[in-house]
C-alpha cells in the first residue's frame, strides 16, 4: 500500500506541474539547418559588413533618380564651375571632363554596376545549372555531349570572345550583359554537374526513384535543394566578377556607351594627362569598384562558413 501511495503522489506531482510548451516555430528553428546557417552568418562581422556595403550600393542603385542632385547626362555650361571637388557648393565632387556633375555620375554608376552584377550571374546560372543538372543526373551520352560543348567553350578565351562579340553586336548595356552571360555559364554548369554526380546515388535519391518519382521531381525536389549551398556561394563570387568584367570592357571603350554612367568608363576617362591634377576622376570610381568586389568577397566567405555542415552551431 505504501508503494502504491508513493506512485500516486509522484504521478500527482507530475500532472500538477505544467509541461513546457514548444511552439511549431521554435521546433523549426531548432531543426532547420538554414536557420543555423543564418545565425552563423550573422556572427561573421566581415560578412555582415559586406552585406551592409552591398545594401548601401543597392540603395543607391534603386533610388538614384531621387537622391542624385542632377541627371547623369546633364551638361553644365557655367564657366565658374570647377572640375575639382569641394570648390563649387553646387557640385560637391566637381564636374567631369564633359562638364557633368561627377557625384551624380557616381551614383548612377552604382545602378549600372548592380544591374550588370546581378543580372549577368542570373542569366549565366539559368543556362549553366540546367545543363549541369541534366548532365550529372542522366550521364551516358547526354553527359558526354554536354561535356564536349563545355570543353569547346572552355577552349575559347572569354575576354577575346567578348571583344569579338561586342565588335559584331556593338557596345551598349544590353549587349554587354548578353556577352558576359554567355561567356560565364561554364563554371556554374561544371559545379552543378559535380554536385549531381555526388547526390544521384545517395540513399534518399534511390528511395525516391524506387517509389516511382519522376526524374524531374528527383532533380528539383531532392537533389537540387541539397546542391544549393555551393551554388549560392558561387553566385556571390560571380557578382563581383561580372562587375569587374563590365568595368574592364567599359575601360577599354567597348562596354557601356555614353552618356550612360559606368564606373569602368569613368576610370578610363579619368586616366590621362590630367590625372595628376584631377586624380579624383579615376580614384573615386576605382575605390567604389574595389569596395563592391570586397563586400561580395566577404559575403561569399561568410556563406561558405555558414553553410558548412561540419561547423558547430
Amino acid at each position: 500500500m505504501g508503494s502504491v501511495n508513493m506512485v500516486d503522489k509522484v504521478t500527482a506531482d507530475i500532472t500538477a506541474k505544467p509541461l513546457p510548451t514548444v511552439t511549431l516555430r521554435e521546433t523549426i528553428e531548432r531543426r532547420s539547418p538554414w536557420v543555423d546557417a543564418v545565425r552563423r552568418f550573422r556572427r561573421n562581422r566581415l560578412a555582415m559588413g559586406g552585406l551592409v556595403v552591398f545594401g548601401f550600393l543597392l540603395f543607391l542603385a534603386i533610388s538614384a533618380d531621387v537622391i542624385s542632385p542632377y541627371p547623369y547626362d546633364r551638361v553644365f555650361l557655367n564657366l565658374r564651375a570647377s572640375t575639382l571637388p569641394g570648390v563649387d557648393p553646387q557640385h560637391a565632387l566637381g564636374l567631369d571632363s564633359s562638364s557633368r556633375d561627377y557625384l551624380s555620375r557616381l551614383i548612377y554608376g552604382a545602378r549600372t554596376s548592380m544591374f550588370v552584377g546581378l543580372l549577368v550571374p542570373l542569366i549565366a546560372f539559368s543556362i549553366g545549372v540546367p545543363l549541369g543538372a541534366i548532365s550529372g543526373y542522366l550521364g551516358g551520352k547526354v553527359d558526354f555531349s554536354i561535356q564536349r560543348v563545355i570543353d569547346i567553350a572552355t577552349a575559347i578565351p572569354p575576354l577575346l570572345f567578348a571583344l569579338f562579340l561586342l565588335s559584331l553586336l556593338g557596345s551598349g548595356l544590353s549587349n554587354v550583359i548578353f556577352v558576359l552571360a554567355i561567356t560565364s555559364w561554364i563554371e556554374s554548369a561544371r559545379l552543378t554537374r559535380a554536385q549531381f554526380l555526388t547526390y544521384r546515388e545517395k540513399e534518399f535519391v534511390t528511395a525516391a526513384r524506387a517509389l516511382g518519382a519522376k526524374n524531374r521531381d528527383i532533380i528539383l525536389r531532392h537533389i537540387l535543394p541539397n546542391a544549393l549551398s555551393p551554388l549560392l556561394i558561387s553566385f556571390t563570387i560571380a557578382v563581383p566578377l561580372a562587375i569587374f568584367a563590365e568595368a574592364g570592357l567599359s575601360f577599354l571603350g567597348i562596354g557601356i556607351t555614353e552618356p550612360t554612367a559606368s564606373w569602368g568608363k569613368m576610370v578610363g576617362s579619368g586616366i590621362g594627362n590630367t590625372i595628376r591634377v584631377y586624380y579624383h576622376l579615376a580614384l573615386f570610381p576605382t575605390v567604389l569598384v574595389a569596395l563592391t568586389m570586397l563586400s561580395f568577397s566577404f559575403i561569399g566567405d561568410g556563406l561558405q562558413e555558414a553553410l558548412d555542415p561540419n561547423r558547430s552551431q
